[in-house]
C-alpha cells in the first residue's frame, strides 16, 4: 500500500537482545510499504515485557515518538490476522499487530518479520493507521512499564 495519509502507530515485537539496527531497519521497511512518512508516526507500541528492549526503545527514539506499552492480557484480547506461537512466551498470541491495534485503527501493514538469507528473524513489526486522522493530537506517553496512562 502506498500514499496512505494519516497518523500511524508502529507495533514492534522483538526477541531479547535483538540488534538495534535490525529493529529500526524493519520499522523503516514497513513504513515504506505503508507509504507512511516517519513524521506521520505518533507512537511505537509493544507488550509491557519488552518495554526495556534496546532495539524497541531506539526505534521510538529514532522516530521521535513515545513508546507505548500494554499488558500482555490486554494484547491477548485484541483480534489479529496473524497470531504467533512465539509471542505466547510473553502471554499473548500477538505482540506487533496487537500492540499496533490496541487503540483501534486500520491494519495497513500486517506482521512482518526480519531475517532472511537463511537466518531467523528476531523482530516483528506491523503498522496501523489511526481511524481519525483529522485530529493531530499526540499519543500520550506510557507511564510505568506495563501501565498504560
Amino acid at each position: 500500500m502506498t500514499g496512505s495519509a494519516g497518523r500511524f502507530v508502529v507495533g514492534v515485537g522483538a526477541r531479547r537482545g535483538a540488534p538495534v539496527d535490525e529493529v529500526i531497519g524493519l520499522v523503516r521497511e514497513a513504513l515504506r510499504e505503508a507509504g507512511a512518512p516517519a513524521g506521520s508516526v505518533v507512537a511505537v507500541a509493544t507488550v509491557a515485557a519488552k518495554a526495556g528492549e534496546p532495539g524497541i526503545v531506539a526505534a521510538a527514539a529514532a522516530l521521535g515518538v513515545p513508546l507505548r506499552t500494554y499488558p500482555a492480557a490486554r494484547l491477548a484480547r485484541v483480534p489479529v490476522p496473524h497470531p504467533s506461537a512465539a509471542a505466547a512466551a510473553v502471554g499473548t498470541s500477538s505482540v506487533a499487530e496487537a500492540a499496533a491495534l490496541a487503540d483501534g485503527g486500520e491494519l495497513v501493514v500486517g506482521k512482518r518479520k526480519s531475517g532472511g538469507q537463511g537466518r531467523p528473524g528476531a523482530v516483528t513489526c506491523a503498522i496501523v493507521r489511526l481511524a481519525d486522522s483529522s485530529t493531530p493530537g499526540p499519543v500520550p506517553p506510557c507511564g510505568e512499564p506495563g501501565r498504560r496512562t
